[in-house]
Order: C-alpha cells, then structure tokens, then sequence
C-alpha cells in the first residue's frame, strides 16, 4: 500500500505503469520511439522499448547495475544514465518495487551490439545472474513480469485498462508508438499520433461539432515546459479541462 497504493486492481496495474514510465523516461529524453506491452498467456506482462538498454557494467557493489536498479529501492536515480525521473512514478523505486512485488522477472537489455539477460524469482531474489546471450544490432530494454498471487486479490491485467492509458501516452507524447498485445484473447492495438495532444482534443471532439480549429502553444519559464490544445464546439455543456 505504501509503494503502489492497494493490493487490488489499480496496484496491479500500477506495476505496469512503474515499468512504462521508465520507457517513457527514455523516449522523453530522445532515446527510443517504440513501447509494445505484451499480456502473456500465463498472466505474465511484458514491456519492450527500443531506448538505450538498462546499464550492465559493473556496480560499485560488485553487483552489476541492472541488478542493482532491480533489487535496491531508490538506486535509479543514482546512475549518470538513469538519472531522470520525468513521466511520473515512483522516481527511482519503481523498477525495485515491480520485482519485489513478483514472483517473477526477467530483464533484457539490447545495448552496445550485445543482448543480456537476468532473471529473478520470489520477489527479488536472484534466480539467473547478468550473463550474455547473444549479438544484437537493436537496443533498448524488454521486462516481463508475473505479479505474486499471494499480494494481489486478482492477478489479471485489464487489457481496455492498459489500452486506455497507452493511448494517452501516444497522445501525450508527440511521435511516440505503443502497441498492446494481448496472446490469451488474441487481439491487439496500436497508438501513434504526429500532432500530439492537437489529436488528442481533436479525439475528445470528434462527436461534436468544432467552431475552430484546434489552437495549440507552448513555451517554457523558470524551467517549467507547459504545452496546451484547445478547441471550441457548438456543445452547450461546461468547459472540459484535462491535465497531465
């Protein structure tokens, strides 16, 4: 409850959310346009990015650091290339949390022309250390996760859930290409917007009948970046604000 806020639903797939915004984090910051989130057969999820993979050098610890970022709370932040918590969660802990909260992990990280792999068991534990597992021309970083039964009152992921939030980021972030894959009902669905959230107000009127074309800005002070989309219909209900 402290870390995700309930063992039901909405914690479940907050552990989803905790690893998308660590891809978002990348792609915000120039690394990766593509996010494919996978529900597997066997209730496991899966996120893919095509960012700059998750470090694997060696930690000060004598650990390696992906090992690191996956096992010790607040240890995201502390590394150069790791140092940025931008989209939201739990800014730095959310990698940690995911996996103590599963009774399995596997991280992938395509980086530097070679794939690696770990994978962990029991909330956290070392199940199969860092190791190499191939050549690789593609980069980016892949976690598949199964959330514990023994925390979660349910442990099957909302497919309409996933897909809702997953177009929001499409929405939200200009360029950017999510795919939802779900393997037990076999269906899938893809977001990519090129005008951003001037889509995404043009997506939340389209049952309406605009007066003007959607007017868009946005500029920076004291460090702080706002971008707006408005538009004005012909509808005689209450201004609809939404912010992120």
């Amino acid at each position: 409850g402290m870390y995700i806020g309930s063992t039901y639903k909405r914690g479940l797939h907050h552990l989803v959310w905790e690893i998308v915004d660590n891809s978002i984090d990348e792609v915000m910051n120039g690394y990766g346009d593509t996010i494919t989130i996978t529900l597997h057969k066997d209730k496991s999820i899966s996120v893919a990015d095509n960012g700059r993979g998750v470090p694997v050098g060696k930690h000060e610890s004598g650990k390696s650091t992906v090992e690191v970022i996956y096992t010790v709370l607040h240890a995201g932040g502390k590394f150069e290339e790791w140092n940025y918590k931008v989209s939201g969660g739990l800014h730095g802990v959310g990698a940690s949390v995911v996996n103590a909260l599963s009774s399995a992990m596997i991280v992938n990280s395509r980086r530097d022309g070679k794939e690696y792999t770990i994978s962990f068991k029991d909330g956290g534990k070392v199940a199969s250390p860092l190791k190499e597992v191939g050549k690789t021309n593609k980069t980016g970083t892949t976690v598949r996760f199964l959330p514990d039964k023994d925390v979660f009152s349910t442990t099957d992921f909302s497919y309409s859930t996933i897909c809702e939030r997953m177009q929001e980021s499409a929405f939200l972030l200009k360029g950017l290409t999510v795919e939802v894959i779900d393997e037990i009902n076999n269906r899938q669905e893809k977001y990519h917007y090129e005008n951003g959230i001037k889509s995404f107000v043009e997506y939340i009127d389209e049952d309406k009948t605009p007066i003007n074309n959607v007017v868009h800005f946005k500029g920076s002070k004291y460090g702080i970046e706002v971008e707006i989309a408005l538009q004005y219909t012909d509808s005689y209900s209450t201004e609809n604000i939404i912010s992120f």
